[in-house]
Formats: structure tokens, sequence, C-alpha cells
């Protein structure tokens, strides 16, 4: 087998080496690696600020969706010298150093190794004990879909603006979406999590035939499982603007809670990278309020 033709080229004045443009990583759409790439170069105003500064975990498909694929936690060592790293949790074995985007060009670079998805902490590179947002990973069990996700998203921000909270919403890429609660001041990973579950058996003792808080597989179908653990110090969510490695170029995007409520009644909440990119044209970055708003989290339960 021949080796990859290799193409220099310069991003942001960092030089680097893309190879295989041509190759079909999504071939129900023809979608390339070349538009891969260029989408997260189009993409990378808007995204850098939510992955720049944490340490992200790759996940790869160099043949395509349609082939294996496999989480990369440690940054590979045959990085170049502008593409950071950012010391972690890690795994059994000990903290690692994991990838830290923080250019236009280091998007490029892990776009090139197909790293289709990018999936984030909750906590900068520089404290790691200190998430900067609460995630509600809303998770749905078929039948039931993105339409239930959203209703329970609604009851979710009724239950944060009662004390006094507010939330941001997006699409996961797949079929689930995330709320994400800026905090932005000291909390620690318990905090955010014990409010998360909290928030998750309440809604599951007002609407237990929509929600579920545990993870036992048995009790989902039909259900949208919060998944509150998604706050754990080592856990990482799908990044915003981060493609999906599904059928079609999909892709984790913010939304308004107008687009929410339409959600609940059925309109469609599906946005490929070409899509993406008109949104963020028109709109800007609907996520950017998550990097600034500062809340405190009501203080934990005594009993």
């Amino acid at each position: 087998m021949s080796a990859p033709e290799r193409v220099p080229v310069t991003i942001d004045g960092r030089r680097l080496s893309v190879s295989n443009l041509d190759k079909v990583l999504y071939p129900l759409t023809g979608f390339t690696k070349a538009q891969v790439i260029d989408y997260y170069v189009r993409v990378a105003p808007v995204m850098l600020a939510h992955v720049g500064d944490r340490g992200v975990t790759l996940r790869r498909w160099p043949d395509g969706v349609t082939a294996e694929s496999f989480f990369e936690k440690r940054c590979p060592k045959h990085r170049p010298d502008w593409v950071g790293t950012c010391r972690g949790p890690g795994d059994r074995g000990g903290p690692i150093d994991y990838c830290r985007l923080d250019s236009v060009a280091a998007l490029a670079w892990s776009a090139n190794l197909a790293a289709l998805e990018i999936h984030a902490p909750m906590a900068r590179c520089g404290d790691l004990d200190s998430p900067t947002m609460v995630v509600f990973d809303l998770d749905p069990g078929k039948p039931a879909t993105i339409v239930e996700c959203c209703r329970v998203a609604l009851q979710i921000r009724d239950i944060l603006e009662s004390v006094g909270l507010a939330g941001w919403a997006k699409t996961s890429g797949s079929k689930g979406m995330q709320l994400y609660v800026p905090l932005n001041r000291p909390h620690s990973h318990d905090h955010a999590a014990g409010f998360a579950l909290a928030v998750a058996q309440l809604l599951e003792k007002r609407l237990p035939a929509l929600v579920v808080s545990v993870m036992k597989r048995s009790l989902r179908p039909g259900k949208v499982f919060i998944d509150w653990s998604q706050n754990a110090r080592f856990k990482t969510t799908i990044a915003p603007y981060s493609l999906r490695g599904l059928d079609r170029p999909t892709v984790s995007t913010p939304i308004t809670w107008d687009e929410v409520s339409d959600g609940a009644d059925n309109e469609p909440l599906t946005f490929t990278a070409p899509e993406v990119l008109d949104r963020v044209e028109q709109v800007g970055d609907l996520f950017a309020p998550t990097l600034t708003v500062e809340q405190d989290l009501p203080a934990p339960s005594s009993d």
C-alpha cells in the first residue's frame, strides 16, 4: 500500500501537513476529510472559546463512520510542538496529558487525524477541581426522542428559574441534548453533580412516566434519562460545535429556548455542519454567555 499523499498547509502562521483529503468519512453523504477540516477551521472562531483551555478527548474514525472508532485521551506524541497539552485526571494509571486545542491550526490538526468528535470536561486546565458549569445530559430511551428531551429541558429550566439560575441548551448532534448551567465561580464537582442529581430526582417524582434519574437500562425505554453523573471530575461531554460520527455530519449545536419549545412540539432539531456554519454567520455563538455568566448553586443539602 502506498503512503498517503501529504499536503503542506499553513494556517494562522502554523505549518502542518494534511493527508487523504479526498477520503470519504461520511459515505452516506459523501462528506470528505477535506470538508471535515474545512468545517473545523471555519467554526473555530466560535468553538475555540469552549475547548481551547480544556483538556479534550478525541474520538477518531480513521476509516470513516461506517468503520471502527476509538477514543484517544492521551495526546499523541507525534503532535506538532505548537499543539499544547493539559494535565488531566486520566484513568486508573494516574493523570495523563490531554490535547489542548487552542488555535485554528490545532483544530485542523485534530481534524486531519479524523477526530470527528471532540469531548470536553466541565473544568478548565488551570483548575481541574472547579467546574465552570453544571451539565444536564438528556438521553432518550427508545421510542423517546429529542422531542421528549426538549420537554424535560423546559421543566429543568423552570426549576432553575425558581432558584435564580439560567441555563443554555444545545443538541447533542445525536439523539439527545444537553443543558448547561454556567457557574464561573468556585464550585466542586461533587456540588455540581449533587445539584444535577437533586433536580433529576425531583423531576422523576413529578414526571415518573417521562423522567428517570438512574442509569439502569431496563428503566429507560420511553423515558429521558437525566445523566447527572456527567459532572464527575473525570467525565467529558460532547463539546459545543463538535461533529458527530453518525451517518451524516451532524453537529452538537447551541439552540435558543424558543427552538427548545418548538422541538417539544416536534419541530426538527438536527443540524449538519453546513447548516451550523450558516447559523453561526446569522446568530453568532449562542453559547457565548456560558463563558462569562457567573452564578452560584444553592448550598448542598446537609441531610
